[in-house]
């Protein structure tokens, strides 16, 4: 698959969907498939930041995976400090960055601590910025911001009348990432589940019927390749790009 290196999407967001499923099919539990998952999270990671993607951001736990059973809950929280751990060295190298967005002060304390440390030791990269949306919902980040604009107003700190998107960006848990380029979601479902609402406004979305531990870097290039070939208007007609 041939990517035109001069038209690489800078933001790509991922829904990382079907590990349960994948594991099903093989006869195995879902522990299983969210394991097998984090070794695709491994291959997309370093393919992305070789092809030069500037920011890839996962949707690694929404607020609402807190429904789940406790024990799918506790493993993936152990999968995430044990993979933070592992890791670490391979993102040192490949020049990537760590960032995390989300109401990261809700999740368990040994999540927040190697978070914290692994978002230390790489925060002098600039290659890559690779963002784990964690415990994390679309609707959660944009209520949180006009909850703070609201306070803000009522002590005279902001007017109404400035009230505008730069102002409500700045109140974002994503308000140091660019808008999404490239939405990809895996296994076939096509629901945007309350992911990065704000970022994705004129995002091209890309859904894939592969299940997330067998997407792999030729299932990206096909998503970059589908990218490539659209035209993104941002409301202008075809005429006045071509112009």
């Amino acid at each position: 698959m041939n990517i035109e290196r001069t038209n690489i999407p800078e933001h790509i967001a991922i829904i990382m969907d079907g590990n349960g499923r994948w594991a099903k099919a093989q006869g195995q539990n879902r522990f299983f498939g969210h394991r097998s998952g984090v070794k695709a999270v491994q291959k997309i990671v370093e393919e992305s930041a070789r092809l030069g993607i500037k920011n890839l951001t996962l949707f690694a736990f929404s607020t609402e995976n807190w429904k789940r059973p406790q024990t799918e809950v506790n493993t993936l929280m152990n999968l995430l400090v044990k993979s933070l751990r592992k890791e670490l060295n391979q993102m040192v190298q490949n020049d990537i960055r760590l960032n995390a967005v989300g109401n990261l002060s809700a999740l368990p304390e040994a999540v927040q601590a190697e978070l914290n440390e692994t978002i230390e030791k790489t925060k002098n990269n600039s290659g890559m910025t690779l963002t784990l949306a964690l415990n994390y919902g679309g609707k959660e980040e944009l209520t949180q911001a006009f909850r703070e604009i609201a306070i803000k107003v009522k002590n005279n700190i902001i007017s109404p009348e400035n009230v505008d998107e730069t102002i409500i960006n700045k109140h974002l848990y994503t308000r140091n990432l660019p808008d999404v380029d490239l939405l990809i979601r895996t296994s076939g479902e096509q629901r945007i589940s309350n992911f990065l609402l704000w970022k994705i406004a004129y995002a091209e979305l890309y859904f894939s019927k592969v299940l997330w531990p067998e997407f792999d870097e030729s299932q990206l290039h096909l998503a970059i390749h589908n990218y490539q070939k659209r035209e993104r208007r941002f409301g202008k007609t075809s005429e006045q790009l071509k112009a």
